[in-house]
């Protein structure tokens, strides 16, 4: 969610609502899974909960399968004790070959019309 898909800042704010209750309840079912084999939730792997929750969603539309099964699967992936394991806070966010477009759509389509493309930036 590096970037936000819409334009209204209404629509903003439920862009970000709807990822956190999709973050939140990933790790309500990591918890649930925990739970079932008394481990702690943060011993399970985030990503692995959730290909798995998505998978089984899919699936679960057409057939009605156990949440039990769901839950034993999440709980069988889990993260290595990592000591001394430092993560950077930063992004690093490549360059784009075009400069970013700040005009409106009308006037910067009159401005290639007139003076042609922008060059490349390297």
């Amino acid at each position: 969610m590096n970037v936000l898909s819409c334009k209204a800042p209404v629509m903003a704010v439920k862009e970000i609502w709807v990822t956190l209750l999709a973050y939140n309840l990933v790790r309500l079912l990591m918890a649930q899974s925990a739970s079932l084999v008394e481990i702690l939730p943060r011993a399970l792997s985030f990503k692995h909960c959730l290909q798995l929750w998505r998978s089984w969603y899919q699936c679960n539309i057409a057939h009605d399968l156990d949440h039990l099964q769901l839950f034993k699967l999440m709980a069988q992936q889990r993260i290595g004790n990592r000591p001394g394991r430092i993560e950077l806070r930063a992004v690093k966010r490549r360059p784009k070959p075009y400069p970013l477009h700040r005009k409106p759509t009308a006037e910067a389509r009159q401005q290639v019309i007139q003076l042609g493309h922008p060059k490349k930036l390297k």
